[in-house]
């Protein structure tokens, strides 16, 4: 199980958690078209940084960004994030496959739902 998995998740779950919220898939589209440091992105997106970090540091876990440390003109210590390319499908195949690998995981022993 990865760092990011609860106990019922597994790694589709949390990349699809992680992109399951309307602000998260407007960073996305912002940082399609260009790198952005996270000053810029907060204007941007209206939304302070603080609040920006915790949806670029979810996005960076589910492996949809990349943030680099940069020198800005005036020499402080900027980051800097850029999309990374991506691309899932999901159909019942891989909901099965997400599954059956879950479930071999936890050993095969599940509570039942009821």
């Amino acid at each position: 199980m990865g760092a990011a998995e609860g106990p019922e998740t597994g790694p589709l779950v949390d990349r699809l958690a992680a992109v399951a919220s309307a602000p998260r898939m407007r960073i996305l589209a912002a940082l399609a078209t260009e790198d952005l440091h996270v000053s810029e992105l907060a204007r941007r997106m209206g939304t302070s940084r603080q609040l920006l970090y915790l949806h670029l540091t979810k996005l960076e876990q589910a492996g949809y960004v990349g943030g680099t440390l940069e020198l800005g003109p005036d020499g402080k210590a900027v980051k800097t994030y850029r999309l990374l390319p991506f691309s899932f499908t999901v159909d019942i195949g891989t909901v099965l496959a997400e599954v059956r690998a879950h479930d071999a995981g936890a050993g095969g022993a599940r509570a039942q739902d009821t």
